[in-house]
């Protein structure tokens, strides 16, 4: 999930702090970090990379996507961070997506990605219907689902949810629970949307 680095339009909370075009550049150093350590899995066939891209239309999507050396590619659309995620979802079975597979999201807002994040969430996956990467805001930095619950309807992660406020992993983990199903947890990090996130993981 990435949104274009465009100038007073992303960041907006950090570039109070370093200014508008030091916080874009911040967020364009991220997404490529987060792009290079998906195409490193990427590249050993493990998964494959597509990128839900907003801020953009879709002719300068499709350019950003190839400078980046991805393929597959969508726009967000509209509405909270629940509906993007469920759109993806619903994209990723209109356009084939083998059913066998599972679906991992990922923010670009993690320089502390790596590439042991990704191979974690797939070998907990194996054993569990849901995976978790806790952020220090009270969200989560990943979430990913297992090929069993995405054969279901998947509504139960993005409903009865306040997204961007300090409840968002527990409302996810109660709906999760009231379903019965399997979880499990990455290591808690820090996203950077303000100079003091930059400054906790100093």
């Amino acid at each position: 999930m990435a949104k274009w680095h465009a100038y007073s339009r992303c960041k907006t909370r950090l570039s109070r702090d370093i200014g508008k075009i030091c916080s874009a550049n911040v967020q364009r150093k991220m997404t490529e970090h987060t792009i290079k350590v998906a195409k490193s899995i990427e590249n050993k066939g493990l998964i494959d990379v597509s990128l839900a891209i907003s801020g953009l239309g879709y002719r300068k999507s499709k350019r950003w996507s190839r400078e980046l050396g991805i393929k597959n590619f969508n726009l967000q659309g509209k509405g909270c961070l629940g509906e993007k995620m469920r759109r993806q979802i619903l994209l990723s079975k209109k356009f084939g997506l083998p059913k066998t597979r599972n679906i991992i999201f990922i923010g670009t807002d993690l320089p502390d990605l790596c590439h042991m994040d990704l191979l974690n969430t797939l070998t907990k996956l194996k054993k569990n219907d849901l995976i978790l990467g806790p952020s220090n805001d009270g969200g989560y930095w990943l979430i990913a689902f297992s090929k069993r619950l995405l054969s279901t309807d998947l509504y139960f992660p993005f409903i009865n949810i306040k997204w961007s406020s300090e409840d968002v992993l527990q409302k996810t983990m109660e709906n999760s629970i009231s379903m019965d199903l399997s979880h499990d947890f990455l290591h808690k990090k820090i996203d950077i949307d303000t100079i003091i996130d930059i400054e906790k993981r100093e």
